[in-house]
């Protein structure tokens, strides 16, 4: 796929809103960027005429807040969160704005279910890798946007000062009591449940936090394969998350790296404290390459599977563990294809 036909992707997809069914991301871009990034693109505009169909269209255009405190996590100020970066990244380099309201939203690490910040991810990864254009701004506006409409925070975060490795800390990690609801109602009793702080801060701190969030990674992809029958969708943002996240870093300042670590790692600990199951279900290592595995994902055509096939990549790159492949395969068996 040539970065015109991602560009024509970014174009069709930005006259969609960023959610639709009342609250569910629009997955749009962060699948289109995947499916080009992984040697897909041939598969893009298939995948778009069929997924578009369930897509709302974009709201009107807002007008720039007065100010912008008075919106964050407001979902129907949208249009004005748009027009706030929109105007922000015609007259400022990317880096700069992206570098200003880093620390302003990453505190509601959980905004849309982690949408907000995966989507950040997704937009970023495109600018590093290949350059600026009007479609990749107006993306990161979007996604920006996304993320500060619905700013939401993981409760009582607490920063790594422990001992443990990311897959003993995810071992570790305490279940909420009530197993039912949506995200917001899950992620909302980590503010009362007993040992959450303790949990979070039981990880080791990471001198490289760049190492540490592929860590994080990784722990959570090899875990999803013996986990993902707790729910088999949600769980796909605790190894999402961290990883949008890393993608990230290299845009940022060095200065904000160790947050950005303790964020993607709290926001790992909760995805699996509120849809982790507490057994685990071996899942034999997978057989395929890693194009193979890719290629099955890219067919299957549910959005997490991509995006989950995306950053499994990523840890068997970094590894070379056929773990990290095999959550590619159960999560095209136990998510229904798209």
């Amino acid at each position: 796929m040539t970065d015109d036909e991602l560009d024509d992707a970014y174009r069709r997809l930005h006259r969609t809103g960023p959610e639709f069914e009342g609250y569910l991301s629009n997955h749009g871009p962060m699948v289109a960027e995947s499916l080009a990034r992984r040697g897909h693109g041939d598969d893009v505009e298939r995948w778009l005429d069929t997924y578009r169909r369930r897509l709302m269209p974009a709201p009107a255009a807002g007008r720039v807040p007065a100010d912008w405190r008075d919106l964050l996590g407001d979902r129907a100020a949208f249009p004005e969160w748009l027009a706030l970066f929109d105007a922000e990244l015609r007259e400022n380099p990317w880096r700069d704005v992206l570098g200003r309201w880093w620390p302003r939203l990453l505190p509601g690490v959980a905004a849309g279910a982690t949408h907000g910040v995966i989507r950040v991810g997704h937009a970023v990864r495109t600018l590093l890798a290949d350059g600026e254009s009007a479609p990749r701004i107006t993306e990161l506006a979007d996604a920006l946007g996304y993320w500060a409409a619905r700013w939401h925070e993981v409760p009582a975060l607490a920063a790594p000062a422990g001992s443990l490795t990311p897959a003993q800390a995810l071992g570790a990690v305490p279940p909420i009591p009530d197993q039912r609801g949506g995200a917001g109602d899950r992620l909302g009793q980590l503010a009362h449940l007993a040992g959450w702080p303790e949990a979070q801060r039981a990880l080791a701190p990471a001198p490289d936090p760049m190492a540490g969030l592929r860590a994080v990674v990784i722990a959570s992809v090899t875990r999803y394969s013996e986990r993902a029958h707790g729910n088999p969708v949600m769980l796909v943002h605790a190894s999402t998350a961290p990883s949008a996240i890393l993608r990230v870093l290299p845009a940022l300042p060095e200065g904000m790296w160790g947050d950005a670590f303790a964020a993607g790692w709290s926001a790992s600990a909760a995805i699996y404290a509120a849809y982790g199951p507490p057994d685990a279900r071996p899942h034999r290592p997978a057989e395929a390459t890693a194009d193979d595995a890719f290629a099955r994902a890219a067919a299957h055509g549910d959005e997490h599977v991509i995006k989950l096939a995306d950053t499994a990549l990523d840890a068997y790159a970094w590894t070379g563990d056929r773990a990290t492949l095999a959550a590619i395969a159960v999560a095209a068996e136990r998510i229904p294809p798209g």
